[in-house]
C-alpha cells in the first residue's frame, strides 16, 4: 500500500511543489496521475522512489516510512519497485537479454536465476524472440517493453511508469498501456502511471488522481482527464 499523509515539498529555491496531499493506494490498484506541467507529477514520483525527502508530512510504501528512512536502507527500498521511463533508458552496447538481467546482477541474484526468469518475463511482453537484439535493431514500442520486462524481473511489489507511452505513437501507447493493465491484472500489481495522455486515461477508465499547483484536486475511481 502507498500511502501519503498531508504530504508538503517545497524546493530550496522556494517553489512548493506538494501542498497537503493524501492519497492512499491499495496493494492491486491500477491508477493514473495525471496534471498539467507543473502540478507536482514529477515531485510525487522523487518523492515515491526517495530521490527527494518530504519537507513535512509522512509516506509510507508498505513497511517502510520514507520521511524516517536511512540512506543505507533506500536501495533496499528501490528492489520493491519496478520503474518504467518515458526514455526507456536502456544499455545500446548490450542485448535485450543483458539489459533485463542488468537488474537481476545488480542485486547479486545467481546465474541460475538469471536464465531462468530473464526469458519467462520477456515471454510475457512478447520478446522472447529478440533475447539477442540490440536496442537499436528494435522499435520504440519494443524498447519500451524490454525497459518494462527490466522493471519487472526482480518481481517488485508496485510498478511506476513515468510517461510510458511518451515516445510511442497512439497505437503503440494502447499497446503498452494494455500490457501495464494485463500484469496488473494477472499479476496483481499495484500501478501507477503518470501521464498527460488525456485519450489513453479516458479510454481505460482507471482509478483517476488530478494534481493541480501542487494539491490533488480530483480522485475518482473510472475517472476521465478532466
Amino acid at each position: 500500500m502507498i500511502e501519503f499523509e498531508n504530504v508538503r515539498k517545497v524546493y530550496l529555491n522556494g517553489t512548493v511543489a506538494l501542498d497537503g496531499v493524501d492519497l492512499k493506494i491499495n496493494d492491486g490498484e491500477f491508477v493514473f496521475i495525471v496534471g498539467a506541467s507543473g502540478a507536482g507529477k514529477s515531485t510525487l514520483m522523487k518523492l515515491l522512489l526517495r530521490e527527494e525527502k518530504v519537507t513535512s508530512g509522512t509516506i509510507k510504501v508498505d513497511e517502510f516510512d520514507l520521511a524516517r528512512m536511512k540512506e543505507h536502507k533506500v536501495p533496499y527500498y528501490r528492489r520493491q519497485l519496478g520503474v518504467v521511463f518515458q526514455d526507456f533508458r536502456l544499455f545500446q552496447n548490450k542485448t535485450v537479454f543483458e539489459n533485463v538481467s542488468f537488474a537481476m546482477r545488480a542485486i547479486g541474484e545467481p546465474n541460475s536465476q538469471i536464465r531462468k526468469r530473464v526469458p519467462a518475463i520477456l515471454n510475457i511482453v512478447g520478446l522472447q524472440n529478440k533475447m539477442k537484439c540490440y536496442p537499436r535493431e528494435l522499435s520504440g514500442g519494443e524498447q519500451q517493453r524490454v525497459a518494462l520486462a527490466r522493471a519487472l524481473v526482480n518481481n517488485p511489489s508496485i510498478i511506476i511508469a513515468d510517461e510510458p507511452t511518451g515516445n510511442l505513437d497512439p497505437e503503440l501507447s494502447f499497446e503498452m498501456m494494455n500490457l501495464l493493465r494485463r500484469i496488473n491484472r494477472l499479476k496483481n500489481k499495484t500501478v501507477v502511471v503518470i501521464t498527460h495522455e488525456k485519450n489513453l486515461v479516458d479510454h481505460f477508465q482507471e482509478r483517476v488522481i488530478r494534481l493541480e499547483e501542487g494539491k490533488m484536486i480530483e480522485d475518482r475511481v473510472g475517472g476521465m482527464f478532466e
